[in-house]
């Protein structure tokens, strides 16, 4: 008798979504984690000071808001499971060098009043269309988000039988700098939705991105953006809290070296220390394609090797956590400064954001820093001391920097940081040495050494958001339904599988194909 019915190796917010399912189904569940605790990037620490609870990867979240885990709390975890989300009246913001800027709003007509302001009337107006017929393909989009994807053919198709699905087709094979330049004329305002779209780790000029930018206004300001009290990671400590209620069990420090498998089916794991756990289901990993060949066999080969030919990010991040005595003032005042992302933006023309990227793309580091961040606090005091701030600074960084391998960053990660400090002090008036108690950085290293198995080269995504690897084709074809070809019983979680990278509950996807694999009724669990 198998000692579990299904086995998750990794407990990242994707597997803990997954095993949530699955366990609230009745099933026999247990997480083994590598690491000492659970989350994946999905965590928040105290990371500097005592009582600064800094989120170490996600921090805000809109992607997941329209899952229906969130929105008909299928698993419990705000009406059971104490999950509480704070909305930003500012979702998003740009700031630019001159201290004009745009806020984003999940209201449409507010964020057009602030496009108005900074960009004038007929950009506004744009904005408008186009943001409208972004909610209007919305929830064609939406609606296979959260499930596992159709065929890539059958999307297509179904993209052909409307105007929407078309327009949509249209841009996924365009790229952001495109569609941006098509629609608007003031370069601020392109500005804006160029560096909120490069989020996704993408380059605006990069053909198959344009999806993105179509889909971004109808989020937005449908969903907006909210952020867990707390932080980041109590989302995961909500699902946690359900998985003990639904009996599962999770075990930390326990590494995976092999996934066993007997006539063609995953049967269980084993453990670094040598032990073996039987499961009679099957098998969830959150192991990127990459990496497949070392913990099974049975994948066929031309499967497993183009799973290895997965494209990366072209770049990664580095992550600057600082400890504040009194929370960012930002020299632009207004509602800006209440975004829970903002961009600080070192130009107001597109033409130098773009030399900009051209110099992440060749393993250099800018002079004008493509960052962005802001004070955590700001929106939610209980993450720092009262009075205190706790500001989250993201640059992109390339994974190399020129003429050096990832390893040259542990020598280098400070000063790099340092730099970019004196870039958030143009838009900071307080980020000084007397007001900042602690900072710890992280480097595009550290962020693929925090996940080794899944934020491979630093992409915290998992992989690149392109038009060939989405929908069924997340990573790769072979994979895109969730299932490891070869190997019956045996299903990939992560943020290199569909929906993609980033908080999304992207593990509700993968339950739904086991419970379809294993006859069960997933309407029937959610009810």
């Amino acid at each position: 008798m198998a000692d579990y019915d299904i086995i998750f190796i990794g407990a990242g917010h994707n597997g803990l979504t997954a095993a949530c399912y699955m366990a609230k189904a009745g099933k026999k569940v247990l997480l083994l984690e590598a690491k000492d605790h659970v989350g994946g990037g999905v965590v928040t620490t105290e990371l500097t000071l005592p009582g600064y609870y800094h989120d170490e990867h996600s921090t805000a979240h809109q992607l997941i808001l329209g899952n229906p885990m969130i929105t008909q709390d299928e698993l419990g975890l705000m009406s059971k499971f104490g999950l509480e989300y704070r909305y930003a009246d500012v979702a998003l913001a740009a700031i630019f060098i001159d201290q004009t800027s745009i806020s984003v709003y999940k209201d449409l007509d507010r964020t057009c009043q602030s496009i108005a302001e900074t960009c004038g009337d007929e950009d506004a107006e744009a904005y408008r269309a186009f943001a409208k017929a972004s909610m209007a393909m919305l929830p064609m989009f939406v609606n296979g988000l959260y499930s596992p994807p159709l065929p890539m053919g059958a999307f297509m198709a179904m993209l052909d039988q409307s105007e929407e699905g078309r327009d949509l087709f249209n841009a996924m094979q365009r790229s952001t700098l495109d569609i941006v330049c098509q629609r608007f004329q003031s370069d601020k305002l392109r500005l804006l939705l160029a560096r909120f779209i490069t989020e996704n780790l993408q380059m605006p000029d990069e053909l198959g991105t344009g999806m993105g930018a179509v889909l971004w206004p109808g989020l937005v300001h449908t969903f907006g953006l909210a952020q867990p009290v707390g932080g980041s990671g109590k989302l995961t400590d909500a699902m946690v809290r359900a998985l003990a209620s639904f009996g599962a069990e999770i075990r930390c420090n326990a590494q995976v070296s092999r996934i066993h498998s007997s006539g063609g089916r995953a049967t269980g794991v084993e453990l670094a220390d040598g032990g073996v756990i039987t499961a009679r289901d099957g098998v969830v990993a959150g192991l990127h394609p990459a990496v497949l060949r070392r913990f099974v066999e049975g994948v066929p080969e031309p499967v497993l090797q183009r799973g290895e030919r997965v494209t990366q990010a072209a770049f990664s991040v580095q992550v600057s956590h600082y400890a504040l005595k009194e929370p960012a003032r930002f020299i632009a005042g207004g509602d800006a400064q209440k975004g829970v992302l903002l961009e600080m933006i070192d130009t107001v023309k597109l033409s130098e954001l773009l030399d900009d990227f051209d110099q992440l793309r060749r393993g250099r580091m800018s002079a004008r820093r493509l960052a962005g961040g802001g004070d955590m606090a700001i929106n939610d005091p209980t993450r720092a001391p009262a009075g205190g701030g706790i500001f989250y600074g993201v640059q992109f960084a390339p994974y190399e920097l020129e003429g050096h391998d990832a390893s040259y960053w542990d020598e280098v990660k400070e000063a790099e940081a340092d730099k970019t400090l004196a870039h958030y002090q143009k838009f900071i008036s307080n980020l000084t040495s007397d007001n900042i108690l602690k900072r710890v950085v992280h480097s595009p290293l550290d962020m693929e050494r925090h996940s080794p198995n899944s934020f491979l080269r630093g992409d915290i995504h998992g992989c690149a958001p392109y038009f060939y690897q989405t929908m069924a084709h997340r990573p790769t074809a072979d994979y895109g339904n969730i299932a490891v070809p070869g190997v019956e019983g045996l299903y990939l979680v992560g943020p290199f599988m569909h929906p993609g990278g980033g908080v999304f509950g992207g593990g509700r996807a993968a339950a739904i194909r086991m419970m379809d694999d294993l006859r069960m009724d997933f309407e029937r669990l959610i009810g």
